[in-house]
């Protein structure tokens, strides 16, 4: 039974990293493998014969051991690049959009950590672009004060401001409410005392509300609190023998604070209502006294829009992680324009991965 033992292997490696179209392009610059010394001991029948053979041919068996294993990393290596040249450059979102993931710069590579800036934003979906000129200069930018946590995302205002832009593009913040919690809110008699032409005119007639935002809304992050700005326009509407009749439209600029979590691997979120202004756009009943129809309205938005709108952020998008890895003991905190997510990563599907000759313990 031949018994072998090698002593003083070496093996070195050159890789280079680069962004390349969107994706990520890893090359072999250099690779070597060293074996200082090889011993070959076989025991039993002929193997005296043969053991002044392996003695005379040891520096050749060496030689080849070396570039089996230089061979079988330029293979792994292959693998490797294969498997980063196939990475999505959107991730789905919804029916409507996706979310760019295409890198953007060459990775930063330091002593403990490694950085990569990708798009990060909303897309339409099926049309997902990879800008030529993203940023002239990018420096690092996730800081996690737990440097134990293996994972940093920084995600600028810009893309939440590319979700609500798209959604707006989209004509996807326009909405009828026809029932609200207290319904007699959605007949003219309800708005007898506040808007008695209204009543007047067109009484016990069902109504509805025709709301749509007048622009995409803003968001602002800093380290304190996330704020939206939200302009929408609210259309006052008589249901009158089947007929719809505009009636009055109100202008909204509704301001709220929001809040983010991690839903698995997705960023989730909350907003509530801080201050609401009103004005009026136009009207086919005469002057509105605002003041008596700004309670009415705090009423509607906080009941009905908040609600509609945190239906939608509790659900999340997804950040961008790699399939098969799980966000764990996540922590977040906000900077001036930046949401930092820091988490340790579980993975659960290696054998994946395994086929690539990588393997996690």
């Amino acid at each position: 039974m031949p018994l072998g033992k090698v002593e003083g292997m070496e093996v070195g490696l050159t890789l280079g990293l680069e962004k390349h179209e969107g994706t990520l392009k890893l090359s072999l610059m250099d690779c070597g493998c060293y074996v200082e010394e090889i011993t070959i001991k076989l025991d039993g029948g002929a193997s005296w014969l043969y053991q002044g053979m392996i003695n005379a041919f040891e520096e050749q068996i060496g030689s080849a051991v070396e570039n089996a294993i230089t061979n079988k990393l330029k293979d792994g290596i292959l693998k490797l690049d294969s498997f980063l040249q196939s990475l999505p450059k959107e991730i789905p979102v919804d029916d409507n959009a996706s979310l760019n993931v295409s890198f953007v710069e060459n990775p930063l590579l330091s002593s403990s950590s490694i950085e990569f800036g990708i798009n990060g934003l909303f897309t339409a979906k099926e049309k997902v672009q990879i800008p030529k000129h993203y940023r002239q200069t990018w420096q690092p930018s996730v800081f996690c004060s737990d440097q134990s946590k293996m994972l940093g995302i920084s995600l600028d205002e810009a893309v939440f401001n590319s979700a609500s832009a798209l959604y707006y593009d989209a004509e996807f913040m326009e909405w009828i409410v026809d029932k609200v919690p207290d319904q007699a809110l959605l007949n003219t008699a309800g708005w007898r005392f506040i808007i008695p032409q209204l009543y007047k005119k067109y009484p016990n007639d069902d109504m509805n509300l025709n709301v749509s935002l007048s622009s995409p809304p803003l968001i602002r992050i800093s380290e304190h609190n996330i704020g939206a700005t939200v302009y929408a326009d609210v259309i006052i509407d008589v249901v009158e023998a089947g007929q719809v009749i505009p009636v009055a439209c109100i202008s909204l600029e509704i301001r709220g604070s929001g809040s983010v979590k991690i839903v698995g691997n997705n960023l989730g979120g909350s907003v509530k209502l801080d201050d609401l202004a009103m004005s009026l756009k136009w009207s086919q009943i005469g002057n509105l006294r605002m003041y008596l129809i700004q309670p009415v309205m705090w009423t509607l938005v906080q009941t009905v829009v908040i609600p509609y709108a945190n239906s939608y952020l509790g659900k999340g998008f997804p950040l961008p992680i790699i399939h098969g890895f799980t966000l764990q003991n996540a922590e977040i905190t906000l900077s001036s324009s930046k949401v930092t997510v820091c988490s340790d990563v579980a993975y659960s599907e290696s054998h994946n991965l395994n086929q690539l000759g990588i393997y996690f313990e």
